[in-house]
C-alpha cells in the first residue's frame, strides 16, 4: 500500500508542473492578443500547443473590447459553441473563423489588414 502512494506522488507533481506551464503559456498568449502583438485569428489558424485545449470564447474574450456577450453573439453567427476547443476545430472551421475575425478587426497596431495574419498569402 505504501508503494502505491509513492508511485502517485511523482506523477501528481509532474501533472501540477505541466498544468502550471500551460497556465503561464496561456496567460502570455492572451496578454499578447490583448496588447495587439498577435491576433485571435492568427492564434486560431496556427493553433499553438498552449491553445489546443483553450475554449474559443476564452480566446475571443482576451481581445480588446470583447466580453462574454460579444463573443457569444459572434460564435452564434458561425454557429459554434463557446466551449469548443481550438484543438478540436477542423482546418475549415479555423479558416472560416479566422476570416470572419479578420473582417471584424481591420488593423492591429500599425500592421495592415490581412497581411498581419498571413491568412491571404
Amino acid at each position: 500500500m505504501n508503494a502505491t502512494v509513492i508511485a502517485y506522488g511523482p506523477q501528481h507533481m509532474r501533472a501540477l508542473q505541466r498544468a502550471n506551464e500551460v497556465r503561464l503559456a496561456r496567460a502570455e498568449l492572451k496578454r499578447r492578443v490583448t496588447d495587439g502583438e498577435m491576433t485571435a485569428a492568427a492564434v486560431i489558424v496556427a493553433s499553438p500547443w498552449e491553445a489546443e485545449s483553450m475554449a474559443v470564447a476564452e480566446l475571443l474574450m482576451s481581445q480588446h473590447r470583447w466580453g462574454h456577450t460579444r463573443a457569444r453573439r459572434f460564435l452564434a453567427g458561425v454557429p459554434m459553441t463557446e466551449t469548443k476547443t481550438i484543438g478540436s476545430m477542423t482546418e475549415r472551421q479555423r479558416r472560416t473563423l479566422a476570416a470572419m475575425l479578420a473582417a471584424q478587426t481591420p488593423t492591429v497596431r500599425g500592421v495592415p489588414d490581412a497581411a498581419r495574419d498571413g491568412l491571404f498569402v
